[in-house]
């Protein structure tokens, strides 16, 4: 079974980009991931009170602003990619397309489900006159989950019948951090890349019935506001399900998030993080193993920003574009819904439709 190259691709000349927003994920993830890929960083712009160190971080050719109108107005910023927070995200891609640019848009891409709904009306009224916007879900170009989509897309394990996704692995720190004052915030953000990847797993399907719980878990200190355990289960008009498990702070060195796609032809066993990262096929009695090149971080905000300059180049619409990713922030807000009314949301009517060819 061939799969393609899973690894991050751009356009031969790479377009410039510009960060709008330079905190710590920009710092140690987008940053270093343009560097390695060769793609320009033409230029950044943050608070003023934060833009004057941002030189240190910025190739030597970059110009750092400390007002958006000045940035947006830089010629070489071809692309702009938000690294901000999601609230007012709709504005600053609205200024942003006005300016002229193609965006690149941070998750969670938008605050409220009513922000959703304006945000896919101006990327699907930017796309009228060619420009396009995309979010940044890295996790779809982590190497395992990569090779994972590309299998499930060719057919190998046939009609998806189920994916299962197990949390084996410390959480990040959460107590005393500005997440833990997010309501729910296992599923408010930290599973956001869960519910995208799911989402992709179950192209074609019809989510109808949406459980979530979750719960704090013995030995959780006092002073962390968040429940550390989440549970998500989602069933589909076909029967097709998935189910998503963050247990708590696992106590292991060894572990990772193993994550399981069965289909009606075969199985797929993977897992990602920590090192752990594989993808094995079982299908028609034989036992596939890939090799894997690269990591989730940082090759997998290569990949989000790529396949972006990709499109742009090529006159289409982004596999990460606003249109396909609304299904992932609907999932999401499916199961945060669920959380909090304490019962299932059924009769969904979610339709997943596969990326645009």
């Amino acid at each position: 079974m061939s799969v393609h190259d899973h690894r991050p691709r751009f356009p031969e000349r790479p377009l410039g980009v510009g960060l709008l927003g330079c905190g710590q994920i920009a710092r140690t993830a987008h940053l270093p991931a343009y560097a390695a890929y060769g793609v320009p960083v033409v230029a950044a712009c943050d608070r003023p009170g934060r833009a004057a160190d941002l030189g240190a971080v910025l190739p030597a050719d970059a110009t750092a602003y400390d007002d958006v109108e000045q940035f947006l107005a830089d010629p070489r910023v071809e692309v702009v990619d938000i690294a901000t927070g999601p609230v007012g995200r709709v504005e600053l891609v609205e200024r942003c397309l006005a300016a002229g640019k193609h965006v690149l848009a941070q998750k969670p891409v938008v605050a409220t489900l009513d922000d959703l709904a304006v945000l896919e009306d101006v990327a699907a009224r930017a796309a009228g006159s060619g420009q396009r916007v995309a979010v940044n879900q890295n996790g779809r170009w982590a190497p395992a989950w990569r090779v994972t989509t590309q299998l499930i897309r060719s057919g190998a394990v046939g009609d998806v019948v189920g994916v299962t996704h197990l949390h084996d692995k410390p959480l990040p720190p959460i107590a005393g951090t500005p997440f833990d004052d997010l309501d729910h915030m296992l599923l408010a953000d930290y599973l956001v890349h869960w519910f995208d990847i799911t989402r992709c797993w179950l192209e074609g399907a019809r989510v109808e019935t949406v459980m979530a719980q979750d719960s704090r878990v013995p030995g959780q200190p006092a002073d962390a506001r968040n429940p550390w355990h989440a549970s998500v289960h989602v069933g589909t008009a076909g029967g097709a399900s998935a189910s998503i498990r963050v247990v708590g702070d696992a106590r292991t060195r060894d572990g990772g998030c193993p994550f399981w796609v069965h289909g009606t032809r075969g199985t797929i066993r993977g897992s990602i993080l920590l090192g752990s990262d594989r993808v094995a096929l079982e299908a028609d009695g034989t036992t596939t193993t890939y090799a894997l090149d690269g990591q989730w971080f940082v090759d997998g905000f290569a990949g989000a920003m790529g396949e972006l300059q990709c499109a742009v180049v090529e006159g289409r619409e982004p596999e990460n574009g606003v249109a396909h990713v609304a299904g992932s922030v609907r999932l999401g807000a499916a199961a945060l819904a669920a959380v909090r009314a304490g019962t299932p949301v059924t009769g969904l009517g979610l339709d997943l439709p596969g990326v645009p060819r």
